[in-house]
């Protein structure tokens, strides 16, 4: 039957009642919310006929379309209000259709009554799994395997907001609430006697009459009728009224009827109307009594009074009874009136069968009521609380049974009572247990903020949402049991953990009730580190990084969850950061330069709480740079047995510097610049000293070797020449050693001569420069040429030298002609002045003179 939306206009004809020509709109399928892209089939009922046409109002957002459509039907896919009207009908009630585009939705029927079989129906769309039904909030059962609900001979306790849930891979989603109101299947009925004051020994009819809703019209009602407390006539029938062929005085009374269901389970009771039977016989009048026994009437010995009674009622007082009334006219005899004597029932006695007062969910339990003692016909009514599930009547006096398919709503005290119109008995209550087993249960995670750290503390929470109480509840992390608890009154409970590294993985709970254990899905928890003081190493490719070396700055925190952001500090500037999505540390390269000295030091934080390592102190070595040698005479005129003193000096390099000097390839000393800078080395001078020098300069970072500085003497007296000046040349000259001494034997002869020393023009001894000499490396090779002028007038007694620096375009003129040049591109180099008046004095030699520059 397609469920109907408005009720009728009803009015009363027959007992039963007829209707207007209200339409009224039905649904196919019955819901009102549907999702979109569904389509609704919408029926105009309510006439005899199929009418040509049908007007359709399509009401949405303050919108409002008409249409006439052939036939009675329509299909429709839109939100809104419909309502319908057929010819000269009014318009029907509005239905308002849902088209929603929710993932889940209940659907139920709008109109529900005392006796319906209610379908509740969960709908969702792709990967969303149904859950749980609630009722005003509280959940009623689990929908595993199912999306239907079903609520079996509705009830007005049945009433409520309705809703459902699911959940999807990562969160639980609610459907629409529907108002479920129960009605009454049919209104409480009204008797009607007809005529309402009958005359003694004529007829009268009684009506019973209420109405069905057009929704229900193929219900069948019983009726049965009363007079005080008696029924009357064969009892329950289908058939509204009862005939009374004729009415006496003993009739008056109390009278009222009773409307039902087939099965009796629903009944409802009209209100008393007192019938008065008018009395047509004359006074005075002559009462006599008769009891029809065995085909004979017996007239029973009493004072002729208008009222027999019979005291102590026996059972053999049963039979026909009647009365005569004559007056002095005429006589009247009763209808006859059967006197069934009653035994009143006694207390009934309610058992459930199976015996016992736990029952699970689902199982099927009979109530049986019965009285021991009572005269049939026995009226048996059963209820749960204050609350009528049903009644029953047997005509033959036994017990009667009721049968229960047990839910949660089961659960209470149950009693029935007795009556066969002589009073009604109750029994004693039994106490009905329906025990439901555990659904699975829900584990739920609470944590203090959005990501759980060591040392919170997080609530396991474990609900079982159905199940009868006490619940027993068991927490585990991976398969190892955590701890447990029991809910006595149902519900959930909470169990509380002090986070540590090692509470990272899966969590489930289980609940039992004693009907076998369920277990919730398992709930994954990462427990999030906060990083450690990371370590912060330099790794070189040698003991002492250089400049140009490629040095690796590791910085590690050894615990953290990741990922891990690492941030690298020269000082307190940043070099740069590094991500570590899996945890462990990371690297940053640096290409060395001298800058790059200084404190180092890394930060790691994986977003609680940022960590600094400790400073690293990291130095870079800076390789030797060539060194320059330099010699330094210690007076102006230097000569044999005068210390000079060789300078060496590396202007770039990190210290310490070890200097090492060398003659030829001879190793003459070495000298450590802890400091940096350059070193000395003295050298007494001998005539041996002449050749090659040079130094070298080392941090451990490699060896630098200076260029060669050439140191040689040259002489020459007047008739020949011979080695006896010195002369610093750059570059890798030969020695000139013989040359020097050469020079040394010309200067002693001359000046054993008696010759005097003269300069050149431009110079003389006392303009000598004082400052003491240096020769310098130079970075080309320059000959030097020694040049020898005598110009002593009187001979070989003072003997004065010259070693002249000569550029490479003036060497072979230099060579040809060794006289005082006069060469403006010369410089005089080394000067020296020779005393020869004694053979001692032939190894004098006297400081070198500045060189000119």
């Amino acid at each position: 039957m397609l469920p109907w939306v408005t009720l009728l206009v009803l009015a009363p004809l027959s007992g039963q009642w007829a209707t207007t020509t209200k339409p009224i709109i039905s649904l196919h399928p019955p819901w009102t919310t549907v999702f979109q892209g569904e389509r609704v089939t919408l029926t105009c009922n309510g006439f005899h006929y199929s009418p040509q046409k049908t007007k359709w109002k399509h009401s949405y957002q303050r919108r409002e379309t008409v249409r006439d459509i052939p036939g009675d039907t329509l299909e429709v896919h839109e939100s809104g209000e419909y309502r319908c009207q057929a010819g000269r009908s009014t318009l029907s009630n509005p239905v308002r259709l849902d088209f929603s585009s929710a993932s889940l939705i209940l659907q139920a029927p709008l109109s529900v009554y005392e006796g319906d079989l209610v379908v509740l129906r969960c709908r969702s769309k792709a990967r969303v799994a149904l859950y749980t039904i609630y009722k005003n909030g509280e959940a009623l059962t689990s929908l595993e395997g199912t999306s239907d609900f079903f609520i079996r001979d509705a009830r007005l306790k049945d009433t409520g907001a309705y809703h459902c849930t699911g959940f999807t891979e990562d969160h639980s989603i609610s459907s629409n609430k529907v108002q479920i109101q129960v009605q009454d299947l049919f209104p409480t009925p009204v008797l009607r006697a007809s005529p309402s004051q009958p005359l003694e020994g004529r007829s009268m009819t009684l009506n019973c009459e209420t109405r069905l809703p057009p929704q229900k019209s193929k219900v069948q009602l019983q009726f049965c009728f009363f007079r005080d407390r008696q029924a009357l006539g064969s009892g329950w029938s289908n058939s509204t009224e009862l005939h009374i062929p004729a009415m006496w005085t003993e009739d008056s009374g109390s009278y009222w009827c009773q409307a039902g269901t087939k099965n009796l389970s629903i009944i409802r009771k009209s209100w008393s109307s007192q019938i008065h039977v008018q009395n047509r016989v004359t006074r005075p009048i002559t009462v006599s009594w008769y009891r029809r026994f065995k085909n004979w009437d017996e007239k029973i010995k009493t004072p002729m009074s208008s009222e027999f009674k019979i005291f102590m009622v026996k059972s053999s007082d049963a039979g026909e009874y009647y009365c005569a009334a004559n007056n002095r006219h005429s006589s009247f005899v009763s209808k006859p009136v059967t006197i069934e004597v009653k035994v009143p029932v006694s207390r009934p006695v309610l058992t459930l069968r199976p015996a016992g007062a736990l029952a699970f969910e689902g199982t099927t339990v009979t109530l049986h009521c019965e009285a021991k003692k009572g005269s049939p016909r026995i009226l048996y009514q059963f209820y749960h609380g204050d609350v009528p599930l049903g009644s029953s009547l047997t005509p033959s006096g036994s017990g009667v049974s009721f049968s229960l398919s047990l839910t949660t709503q089961h659960s209470g005290n149950y009693y029935c009572t007795a009556d066969n119109g002589l009073g009604p008995q109750r029994s004693e209550a039994v106490s009905l247990s329906v025990t439901v087993p555990v659904s699975r249960p829900v584990l739920t995670l609470r944590t203090p903020r959005a990501w759980a750290v060591v040392g919170d503390v997080v609530e396991l929470l474990c609900e079982a949402p159905r199940g009868s109480p006490p619940i027993w509840y068991q927490f585990y992390h991976e398969d190892v049991s955590l701890g447990n608890s029991s809910a006595a009154s149902g519900g959930g409970v909470p169990f509380n953990l002090s986070l540590t590294a090692e509470h990272s993985g899966l969590y489930f709970c289980e609940a039992n009730n004693g009907q076998g254990p369920q277990r919730s899905d398992t709930v994954l928890l990462n427990v999030n580190i906060p990083v450690s003081r990371p370590v912060l190493t330099l790794r070189a490719p040698r003991a002492q990084a250089a400049v140009g070396d490629m040095v690796e700055l590791r910085c590690e925190a050894t615990r953290g969850s990741p990922p891990i952001s690492y941030q690298f500090y020269q000082e307190d500037a940043t070099l740069g950061r590094s991500l570590a999505h899996s945890g462990g540390g990371a690297s940053f390269n640096l290409s060395l330069t001298v800058e790059h000295s200084g404190n180092y030091s890394c930060e790691a934080d994986n977003g609680l709480g940022a960590q600094r390592s400790e400073m690293v102190t990291f130095k870079v070595i800076v390789p030797v740079s060539r060194p320059v040698l330099t010699l330094r005479g210690a007076r102006a005129q230097a000569v044999v047995g005068d210390v000079v003193e060789l300078c060496c000096e590396a202007l770039g390099g990190s210290p310490p510097i070890l200097y090492q000097f060398y003659h030829e390839n001879i190793t003459l000393g070495n000298s450590s610049a802890p400091s940096g800078g350059g070193v000395s080395f003295n050298l007494s001078l001998t005539a041996e000293h002449s050749g090659n020098y040079s130094c070298e300069a080392d941090n451990g970072l490699g060896a630098q070797r200076s260029e060669m500085l050439t140191l040689s003497f040259t002489w020459l007296t007047e008739n020949r020449r011979g080695p006896v000046a010195t002369g610093v040349t750059g570059g890798l000259l030969s020695m000139m050693g013989l040359a020097a001494g050469a020079l040394l034997v010309y200067c002693w002869l001359s000046r054993k001569a008696g010759g005097k020393l003269t300069s050149d023009p431009s110079r003389s001894p006392s303009d000598l420069d004082p400052q003491e000499p240096t020769y310098y490396n130079v970075p080309a090779w320059i000959e030097l040429q020694p040049v020898y002028g005598n110009v002593n007038p009187r001979g070989g007694d003072v003997v004065y030298c010259e070693v002249r620096s000569i550029p490479e375009k003036n060497r072979h003129a230099a060579a040809s002609a060794p006289r005082l040049p006069s060469n403006k591109d010369s410089s005089v180099i080394y000067s020296q002045v020779k005393v020869a008046s004694t053979p001692a004095s032939r190894t004098q030699l006297l400081a070198p003179s500045a060189p000119h520059r």
